[in-house]
């Protein structure tokens, strides 16, 4: 191992761009922000952060669902399995100009692939460069991480202070079996050394933009909005079949404090952005830290405009008016089916009536509401189905975020569909992600007939969209500053009609 060469190098796995190389993850990952300030901050090594899912052509975000689940996913399986693509090309290019002694990848279930085929080339280029994944992936599927044998160490868990820990391990010359939360090859076995415990105070890690300039590789061709993502809690006290949060961050939440979350936001704010999202699995768990928040938000951040994900039982008029007075634009809310059965089996904890008032308390706000739906549950019926069809069709709402059910190992859903029979141990990770056309885990609607179904319906949501879209660029431009009043009511009475169809 060359251990003069202190450089590690962090990588995102592409994804998107496997199915159409305009697609990209237009931002600057949280996980490789905080990784890079926690390296920056316990070590001397060098670090770089590679984006390999962004992409400088990218395209207006937003694409077509019918588009991924059909032309799409067919580009993603073919440029998965074809090592001589441009995108691996260009991951070659960055470590072989970077010369790491250490490859670090983030992994989610449905960019393994992509680490394992990184893993494969950073050792075909040098069979030294110890390499190490972590991220959900790895923390839900633990030593069988290593089943792939170019990947040397799998982290579980929070990673900022294991990654940290390994650095100075290899400083010294010391093995990997001192660093809790790992696993790691010794004498041809693998082992596992005991749990790292979560970090209890958030407020010690580095805001992760702070070293966006220095470490990320292409830093200046990102657009600014790419640095506009913040966490303020890790955890989700919900309990959701299908998520995997609760065995990432667990139950409990943990909670920056409101002062420290406003200290990174007006840093942001000071490099020109003036809209955020914030990342967080449940915005909005404890009502006086929501509270505390969003007065610590209108104090120091003013003028700042930002969007999160909530539940539907956290959804009460006095929290969206906080919300709403600290700048919130849009919510985003996980409804997931249109049927109340299905919602009670995934314990979503709330009717459909209960989500559609929700929406209808946002709404009448005057913020903004986006809404996720998953279709193919494993009880999922043609009934059922239709009944989330029906509410999607009805749905007045700015934005629908649409998924295929998909059983993700590590999951109380993959190994309920394991006991079904609906999987095996051995399928193939590349094949089913949730927007694969491929999926059909449910063993009440034939695949055809599944397949049938979930392409209406894909049809459904990008009409809905698209007039979506249309109706908020006419609102916000058309409308704003047109001075011909007969091309106003023309523009309206065209709207009208469109948005009465979806």
């Amino acid at each position: 191992m060359p251990w003069f060469r202190k450089k590690i190098l962090l990588i995102e796995p592409p994804f998107y761009r496997l199915y159409k190389e305009s697609l990209s993850l237009v931002r600057f990952p949280l996980s490789l922000g905080y990784l890079s300030s926690a390296i920056c901050q316990a070590t001397d090594w060098e670090v770089k952060a590679f984006n390999a899912d962004y992409s400088p052509k990218n395209e207006e975000p937003g694409v077509s669902v019918a588009f991924l689940a059909k032309q799409g996913f067919d580009n993603y399986l073919h440029n998965l399995r074809d090592a001589s693509g441009p995108v691996w090309q260009e991951i070659r290019s960055v470590i072989r100009e970077h010369r790491p002694a250490v490859v670090g990848i983030s992994a989610k279930t449905q960019n393994f692939p992509a680490a394992c085929a990184i893993a494969g080339i950073a050792k075909e280029i040098d069979r030294q460069i110890l390499v190490i994944v972590g991220g959900p992936h790895p923390t839900m599927v633990r030593h069988k991480t290593l089943e792939c044998l170019d990947i040397d160490i799998a982290v579980y868990g929070e990673g900022e202070e294991t990654i940290a820990e390994l650095l100075l391990a290899l400083d010294s010359g010391r093995g990997p079996e001192g660093v809790p939360g790992i696993g790691y090859r010794m004498d041809g076995e693998v082992r596992e050394t005991p749990p790292r415990k979560y970090i209890g105070d958030l407020d010690r890690l580095g805001f992760p933009h702070e070293t966006a300039a220095e470490v990320l590789i292409n830093y200046e061709h990102y657009p600014l909005q790419a640095f506009g993502n913040v966490f303020a809690t890790r955890g989700c006290p919900f309990n959701c079949f299908f998520c995997g949060s609760r065995y990432i961050w667990s139950h409990r939440t943990r909670f920056r404090s409101p002062a420290n979350v406003a200290a990174e936001i007006r840093k942001l704010m000071a490099k020109g952005l003036r809209s955020i999202h914030f990342d967080d699995d449940t915005f909005g768990v404890n009502s006086k830290y929501i509270k505390d928040l969003c007065d610590a938000l209108v104090k120091h951040c003013p003028g700042l405009r930002w969007s999160c994900e909530t539940h539907v039982n956290l959804v009460n008029d006095t929290t969206i008016g906080w919300m709403k007075s600290a700048g919130c634009r849009n919510i985003a809310l996980g409804i997931e089916s249109g049927n109340n059965e299905i919602l009670k089996k995934i314990r979503k904890g709330f009717t459909i009536e209960e989500a559609l008032q929700a929406v209808k308390l946002i709404k009448k706000a005057g913020i903004g509401v986006s809404t996720f739906f998953m279709v193919g549950f494993p009880f999922e019926t043609i009934s059922t189905l239709n009944d989330t069809i029906n509410v999607i069709k009805k749905l007045k709402c700015d934005r629908i975020l649409y998924s295929i059910f998909t059983p993700y190992p590590g999951t109380e859903a993959y190994y309920y569909c394991l006991q079904e029979g609906l999987i095996t141990e051995d399928d193939d990770l590349s094949l089913y992600n949730h927007q694969s056309p491929l999926n059909c885990f449910t063993p009440y609607i034939p695949p055809d007939k599944f397949r049938e179904l979930a392409s209406n319906l894909e049809q459904i949501v990008d009409r809905k969209n698209y007039l979506s879209k249309l109706g908020r660029m006419v609102s916000l431009d058309s409308l704003r500053h047109s001075k011909d009043r007969g091309l106003k009511e023309t523009i309206i009475q065209g709207l009208q009609v469109l948005l009465k169809r979806r």
